[in-house]
């Protein structure tokens, strides 16, 4: 047997086998942990008490708390670590590891600037911001200078040289801010399409205009209407201003959501803010100050989840705007600062059973005072000056088992109590400031001791002297509705006796009772007039005092109007001193399906308006003057809202008031005149539309006989009317024009 050949037998030989050549990059990269080195959890807390290490222990279960008290956050010991000096003294600050970097924004953003104790305040920052500040170059460069941008004056309505005022209007998908005109309608001064999703709303100086859309509010001004900030806060519904326009609340149902891409910025909201739905905001910056929660029932009302204990507005300003405050029923009222939004003290005003509040306005007089204690800096302040009084708020508490009731006035900041007055058998207040914040009125309903009647009692508090005396006027009616004079002394009141009141469904009109009350000159309050068998519900008091719009709103089958005037003889005053004040109705109407009113800043003019939202049918305005005559009426199809424009505090001096009132009349023959003018030049606009649409008549007509004309001749049969001579005579049909000129005008006063 032959045995094999070597080549035979021979195996090719295979490379050694090397595990480093093998590529896990894929693997890897999939499998890849990656790690968390940032140091964006760790927070610097500056101004910490100075201890040694004795202390240090007591110290940090004292900040431990205020964390868990004041930012809800549970911060372990272990987490915080104080560096010492040589000499066995703290350095000040405490660096503080939290568990991540959203828990480090909530402990700065709720813990900077708290006030630890009077000596200490606590400011925080992240370690990353203070390595990036210790390494920051030193060397100065100039930053690059923005382009300017120039704007419109956000005032610039106020320079009309008709001085007319502005209003908005909606209707359909068309937002119209027009100028008004007494003589005829009003002239468009901007329009927009879809220029809001819901509806409009002025600032209270009328500086901008706030338009509603899904992503937030959008403000907008200036001559040319442009867009001044936008303010982030998706499904907003309504909007509240500080009086000085600085400050803005807005409130959604729909609860804050913050996605894991959403941007960063004092513009934006935070994780923090997740849940809540009231948001206050800087009006200029657009940053966001703060936002808060409401609470919601477990279970939903037939329209959706009910809220419990919230009202609008959930923020109630103070006069000047320094604080907002909310109640918190039953347990007390909660105070903040602006623009940092913390609570006063540190602390609520606990106060039990507290039902409702509310801030003293600020008066002209208080204005005025205000604004020269800030000029003068409290120094070289005019002879006799008195500083200008705190903020005051007044609260009431229902009675609890044998306590009365009470109704406190309070000072802020300091929380003085003022004034207090105990209430009996109440079973309901409402508090009443006027406007001028001369007065407070305190409207108790009472119960009788069968519980099965209710009459009501007015608490005055005069609020200009001395220990806040009470007086105490009392009406054996429900009470409907109540209205201070804005500059006056009167107040006026609806109530009824009707059985059904309360009882009937709220379309149906009750009969009421209209009555005035006035000032009177031995110094108490007292009946002035009553009106019996009225159907009003509602009360619209001018601007500028004195005369009074009572209207039925709601109503189904009721729509009165009633102008009133509550010094009706006031030329007979000023000539007899003695001469007391008179009421007169001295105009009616009637505005089918009404369901707004609303005065012009001057007093002068009144819109009545039918909303879409309310009313389906005739919807439209109509604009009256103070003695109820009727200027213009529109009807318009989906009319949902019109506004009068507001207008600032007047920079004329009361020196220069007094100068204009005593030169009224020359000033009336001037403005009189340009009246004139403008009827005569809207008279002939008119005169010579009806010629211009005249001609075209006849034009018209012309051709049309032309025509007939031409036609007859192509054909043999007559074609219309086939008299030439009866064309020829509807041809020269004559048309004759009346003009009314008014030759002579007389005034008489008539006793």
């Amino acid at each position: 047997m032959a045995e094999p050949s070597s080549s035979t037998l021979q195996r090719p030989m295979e490379p050694a086998f090397d595990e480093a050549d093998i590529d896990y990059s894929d693997i890897e990269a999939a499998y890849d942990v990656q790690m968390d080195e940032s140091l964006d959890n760790v927070v610097v807390i500056n101004g910490v008490p100075i201890v040694t290490a004795a202390k240090e222990q007591r110290l940090f279960e004292v900040i431990q708390k205020r964390f868990r008290t004041h930012a809800n956050l549970d911060i372990e010991l272990s987490a915080m670590h104080m560096p010492y000096k040589e000499d066995g003294e703290s350095k000040g600050y405490i660096v503080l590891e939290l568990a991540s970097n959203d828990e480090a924004s909530q402990a700065i953003r709720a813990m900077n600037g708290y006030a630890f104790d009077k000596k200490h305040r606590f400011l925080m920052s992240r370690l990353t911001d203070v390595e990036r500040l210790a390494n920051m170059d030193e060397s100065y460069t100039d930053p690059e200078e923005e382009p300017f941008q120039q704007r419109g004056h956000l005032r610039s309505w106020l320079m009309d040289q008709l001085g007319r005022d502005q209003l908005v209007m909606c209707a359909r998908d068309d937002v119209i801010v027009s100028w008004h005109s007494r003589m005829g309608q009003p002239d468009e001064a901007h329009k927009r399409t879809r220029w809001t999703e819901s509806y409009v709303q002025w600032s209270p100086q009328g500086m901008y205009l706030a338009t509603f859309h899904l992503q937030g509010i959008a403000l907008w001004g200036g001559p040319t209407w442009e867009r001044i900030m936008r303010y982030p806060h998706p499904g907003v519904r309504l909007v509240d201003f500080s009086p000085d326009e600085k400050y803005m609340v807005t409130w959604s149902p729909e609860p804050i959501q913050v996605p894991d891409n959403a941007p960063q910025g004092p513009q934006f909201f935070a994780p923090e803010d997740e849940g809540n739905r009231v948001a206050v905001w800087d009006v200029r910056t657009g940053h966001l100050l703060r936002t808060f929660p409401i609470l919601q029932e477990d279970t939903a009302g037939p329209n959706g989840p009910a809220m419990k204990g919230f009202s609008w507005p959930f923020l109630k300003w103070s006069g000047d705007g320094k604080y907002c405050a909310k109640v918190t029923p039953g347990k007390g009222i909660s105070v903040y600062q602006l623009p940092s939004m913390g609570l006063l003290d540190q602390k609520s005003i606990k106060i039990e059973g507290v039902v409702d509040f509310e801030w003293a306005p600020l008066g002209d007089k208080d204005k005025e005072a205000l604004e020269v204690w800030n000029d003068g800096k409290n120094k070289n302040l005019p002879k006799g000056f008195k500083k200008p009084r705190d903020n005051m708020l007044v609260y009431w508490q229902p009675e609890v088992q044998n306590q009365p009731g009470r109704v406190t006035v309070m000072s802020i900041p300091s929380r003085e109590i003022l004034r207090s007055k105990n209430l009996f058998n109440v079973a309901d207040c409402k508090l009443h400031w006027h406007p001028q914040g001369d007065f407070l009125c305190v409207k108790v309903d009472r119960q009788t001791k069968t519980k099965k009647t209710v009459y009501c009692n007015f608490e005055l508090f005069r609020m200009r002297e001395k220990d806040f005396p009470v007086e105490v006027v009392e009406l054996k009616d429900p009470v409907v509705a109540f209205a201070w004079e804005p500059q006056g002394t009167h107040f006026a009141v609806i109530s009824t006796n009707d059985p059904n009141f309360g009882v009937v469904a709220p379309s149906i009109a009750i009969k009421t009772q209209l009555n005035f009350f006035h000032l009177h000159p031995r110094g108490d309050f007292r009946l002035l007039k009553a009106f019996d068998n009225k159907s009003c519900n509602a009360l619209f008091w001018s601007p500028r005092g004195r005369h009074l719009l009572a209207a039925t709103l709601g109503s189904s089958s009721k729509y009165d109007l009633e102008w009133y005037d509550v010094d009706f003889n006031s030329d007979a005053r000023s000539a007899n001193s003695d001469a007391l004040e008179e009421v007169k109705l001295i105009g009616s109407g009637e505005h089918y399906s009404i369901t707004d009113a609303e005065w012009d800043p001057s007093g002068r003019f009144l819109t009545t308006s039918s909303s879409l939202w309310r009313h389906s049918m005739e919807q439209g305005y109509t604009i009256w003057d103070f003695r109820g005559n009727e200027l213009q009426k529109n009807v318009i199809e989906q009319f949902k809202q019109i506004l009068w424009r507001p207008r600032p505090r007047s920079l004329l001096s009361k020196d220069d008031m007094k100068r204009v009132r005593r030169n009224l009349k020359e000033y009336s023959k001037m403005f009189d005149q340009e009246d004139e003018e403008a009827e005569s030049s809207q008279a002939l606009a008119h005169r010579e539309e009806y010629r211009r649409m005249v001609d075209d008549w006849k034009a018209w007509r012309e051709r049309n006989r032309k025509m007939l004309q031409t036609a007859q001749s192509q054909s043999s049969e007559p074609i219309g009317i086939s008299n030439a001579s009866q064309l020829e005579q509807e041809s020269m049909e004559e048309i004759q024009e009346w003009i009314e000129e008014v030759l002579e005008e007389k005034e008489e006063v008539l006793a």
